[in-house]
């Protein structure tokens, strides 16, 4: 009895544990067909509101062309019967001229004055087709929006289904970390190729960035890492006296502490902050294809043509680049904030302190004023841009032992300054 009592008992308790299990689980269910629900009605919103979009260019784009073709073709039409009448004009004269006895000269000379006048009018002017025929470049504009659409439609397509590697994920939408309406695309207009644009309807707070958004999010790479480095998780890192045994990897760094990030950089704005939290420190970009297996000399960052950085050696900050050095005279910054424009060929270092951002150095290529002459920026003007042909990865030097940095969170109120700018 007293078996079957504590056996009975027990599966009481197996049952009121799995009457509350079956409670949380039937919660979970109806909150997943109510979030699915209105994540629904948002995007049915939201597609209908794109189509009005899309309807309205195209009855803009429509009525641009039939205007410019009523324009156009009036004045054509005009000029058409205007030449035709003076055709005409002219062959009467040249009928009447010829008809004339050759022994009437008095009819004759009249005759002949009147078709030397007719052949003296002015001519009416012609029609400036190739100027003014502006609506022909209507489906290069709109081949130009839809292949746009298309790449963006793709981009969100791949985020969504994890493959987007450059976009929030959705806790950090949640957590406000860069505001939803700041999503880019790239411009469709052909006249500036490379520019982004914000785009005209705002998307919903839980949607997944383009690759061009402003906010980066950076994993270290353990694949990259140097034996001296040691890594906290994926976003900290800090050089060590002790080897770690690494597994073997071709993108391994041998000669030099460094370590990149797992994101690729190849279109677009990107914008990072790292927090310096001790020793010298480099933080930088280098080209997806640089050799890591390249001499100490060769391999640092900002050492060769295919890396730049920007150093605190433990006294002041310095910018390099092809072995070139610029020393910067600022003070200390905790916060490091990184910001990479493709499209302007351009590398921004900033200090960050209580969401204010101090500019420590931009490299990208400036004329020289009259008189003036920099060894380093006539080296970034010569071979600068030449770095924005490769796929770019954010790189990480730690030079002193005991150096330690960590991928900082972003914060919002720097992002904004940049997306003013």
């Amino acid at each position: 009895k007293g078996q079957r009592a504590k056996f009975l008992s027990n599966v009481e308790n197996e049952l009121e544990e799995l009457a509350v299990t079956v409670a949380q689980t039937r919660k979970m269910v109806e909150l997943i067909k109510g979030a699915a629900t209105k994540e629904r009605e948002r995007v049915e919103k939201l597609f209908t509101e794109a189509s009005e979009v899309l309807a309205a260019f195209r009855k803009e784009v429509v009525g641009f062309i039939e205007d410019g073709e009523r324009s156009r073709l009036a004045e054509a039409e005009t000029d058409l019967r205007w030449k035709e009448e003076r055709r005409a004009k002219l062959a009467q004269c040249k009928q009447n001229l010829e008809s004339v006895p050759s022994t009437d000269t008095i009819y004759f000379l009249q005759e002949f004055q009147a078709l030397k006048i007719a052949l003296e009018e002015n001519l009416s002017p012609a029609p400036s087709f190739q100027n003014e025929l502006n609506f022909t470049k209507s489906a290069q504009a709109v081949s130009a929006v839809k292949e746009a659409l298309a790449a963006a439609c793709k981009n969100q397509w791949d985020c969504l289904l994890g493959k987007g590697g450059d976009g929030l994920s959705f806790q950090e939408a949640e957590e406000g970390l860069c505001p939803p309406s700041w999503s880019c695309s790239r411009d469709p207009r052909v006249a500036s190729p490379g520019g982004v644009f914000l785009l005209a309807f705002p998307l919903h707070p839980h949607i997944l960035f383009l690759p061009l958004t402003v906010a980066f999010i950076i994993d270290l790479d353990s694949d990259t890492a140097d034996k001296f480095i040691q890594l906290f998780g994926t976003k900290g890192a800090k050089r060590v006296l002790c080897p770690i045994p690494y597994p073997e990897s071709v993108t391994r760094f041998v000669n030099c502490e460094q370590v990149l990030g797992e994101n690729v950089m190849n279109r677009g704005n990107y914008y990072w902050e790292v927090e310096l939290i001790d020793g010298w420190v480099s933080i930088g970009v280098i080209a997806e294809d640089f050799n890591p297996r390249e001499s100490y000399d060769r391999g640092r960052l900002g050492r060769n043509d295919k890396s730049c950085c920007l150093q605190w050696n433990g006294q002041n900050y310095a910018v390099w680049f092809g072995g070139f050095e610029s020393v910067i005279q600022q003070p200390f910054f905790q916060t490091i904030g990184v910001f990479l424009e493709y499209s302007e060929k351009a590398l921004t270092f900033y200090g960050v302190k209580d969401s204010k951002m101090t500019c420590l150095q931009q490299l990208k290529v400036s004329r020289f004023k009259k008189g003036q002459f920099d060894a380093f920026q006539n080296k970034i003007n010569h071979q600068f841009p030449s770095l924005f042909s490769f796929n770019l990865k954010p790189a990480f030097f730690l030079e002193s032992v005991d150096a330690h940095l960590q991928i900082g969170p972003l914060k919002k109120d720097c992002v904004s300054v940049l997306k003013r700018r």
